[in-house]
């Protein structure tokens, strides 16, 4: 099922192996989604804010190996583009080492911190009670998230993008039976439903693990014992450490306007958490396409076929900007539905929070649509250091915004909600203008 990505007609190729994806990260958000959605309906205001926090700090802990996995993808796919088995193999064995240290080191940290989690949240008392339940539990999935990660990863970069989304297909539907069984039957609070995600992410971790193992001969290369080239290694560290700064201090910046967020108290955390879900929805199809375009590009710089690298950045703008215009009049015609799947229709104040959250920010999807494209180029050509540059941007300009502008009266809360696609352009107009002065010498390798 493997796919190469370097022939064929571009943009069918492209967008062949990017609906996988695209279905598949859709159907990881309903992780999270499905413990808001129930909680939300059935355990009240304070759940929802509870759970919705921890969204945004698992996001960040989780983006963590995330980062470190997409990054080690993209060196696969210019293996596999190479036609360069001994290479792909110890850049298999060299990340496998890497990540899995990390993600030990990261549940280590995770728990010892758990308490510090509401000084640096800002979290309210009320609150905390549950969210802290909720953390304690959620935490033990951390394992199942790098093994997901990790052999996806691998997966797509050798151009299969189904397998991972069979099963987060599998683990999502137990997901969604797990929570109404523990949340409604079981009487099991904001634990059961973390519980229930907990167990759904091993179910894809574990199986897509044995799955990979069994199937691909290269992933063997995890068994072998004989020492590793320092080479091999500071290659691999140079892509996935520079990937995994680039998406932690992307959910860094988020996390820090969670916190800001919770000073408001815990109408507009709920309002928050119920409409953080439906942005996610809304432009995760357009963050997914910029990680399949990210493939295409790496396999074909890879093989030196710039020709077919240019046609895919051309293709990939259109399709990417065309989606974007049209999810943003959905959602800014659909705000108050999509809040009333999430919150009961008495609770007037959330909901129209919400609605105001989700009409500034779906006006300007496009925005961050260009940016994940960014992101997934500059990856896919060995520059992810300027993947990180235009975080920063984008981040630092949200954050320092959303303080100084929800500090101003006028402002208030609204002013956080301003802060974001402001900082989506200045990120897209520097990673443009960059592109513009030097993309010729970039792609001079493969000319």
């Amino acid at each position: 099922m493997n796919k190469d990505l370097t022939h064929g007609p571009v943009m069918r190729s492209m967008l062949l192996f990017a609906v996988p994806m695209i279905l598949g990260n859709l159907l990881q958000q309903c992780y999270n989604v499905a413990d808001t959605l129930i909680v939300g309906q059935f355990l009240g205001k304070n759940a929802l804010a509870a759970v919705g926090s921890s969204f945004s700090l698992m996001t960040f802990l989780t983006s963590i190996l995330l980062g470190l996995c997409m990054g080690s993808g993209a060196l696969f796919s210019i293996r596999f583009g190479q036609r360069d088995e001994a290479g792909l193999r110890e850049s298999i064995r060299a990340s496998f080492a890497l990540i899995a240290a990390a993600a030990v080191l990261l549940n280590i940290l995770a728990f010892a911190c758990l308490d510090f989690i509401q000084v640096f949240l800002r979290v309210p008392e009320e609150v905390w009670g549950s969210m802290r339940e909720y953390l304690a539990v959620i935490f033990c999935g951390i394992t199942a998230s790098f093994l997901y990660n990790y052999f996806a990863s691998f997966l797509r970069a050798v151009g299969n993008s189904v397998v991972p989304l069979l099963f987060l297909a599998v683990s999502a539907a137990g997901n969604i039976l797990l929570d109404l069984w523990f949340v409604l039957g079981l009487k099991r609070g904001v634990a059961g439903a973390a519980e229930a995600t907990v167990i759904a992410q091993y179910i894809s971790g574990v199986g897509i693990a044995v799955y990979a193992l069994a199937r691909c001969p290269q992933l063997q290369a995890i068994y072998c014992r004989s020492p590793l080239r320092w080479r091999c290694i500071r290659e691999v560290a140079g892509f996935s450490v520079l990937t995994c700064v680039q998406q932690s201090v992307m959910n860094l910046g988020i996390l820090m306007v969670q916190g800001l967020v919770n000073s408001f108290g815990p109408t507009v955390m709920a309002a928050f958490a119920a409409a953080v879900k439906i942005d996610a929805f809304a432009y995760m199809p357009v963050q997914d396409f910029g990680n399949a375009f990210s493939t295409f590009i790496a396999q074909n710089y890879g093989a030196k076929q710039a020709n077919r690298i240019r046609a895919g950045l051309k293709g990939a703008v259109l399709a990417s900007m065309g989606f974007c215009v049209v999810i943003s009049g959905l959602v800014w015609a659909f705000a108050r539905p999509l809040m009333a799947l999430f919150v009961e229709a008495e609770e007037t104040e959330i909901i129209l929070e919400g609605i105001r959250y989700l009409r500034i920010e779906g006006a300007f999807y496009c925005g961050i649509g260009c940016l994940f494209l960014l992101y997934g180029l500059y990856r896919a050509l060995g520059k992810p250091g300027m993947s990180v540059v235009l975080t920063v941007i984008s981040l630092g300009t949200r954050v320092v915004l959303a303080y100084a502008l929800s500090a101003v009266p006028a402002f208030g809360v609204c002013g956080i909600w301003w802060s974001v696609p402001i900082g989506w352009f200045l990120a897209d107009m520097t990673g443009i203008l960059y592109y513009a002065a030097y993309g010729k010498r970039m792609l001079s390798w493969v000319e």
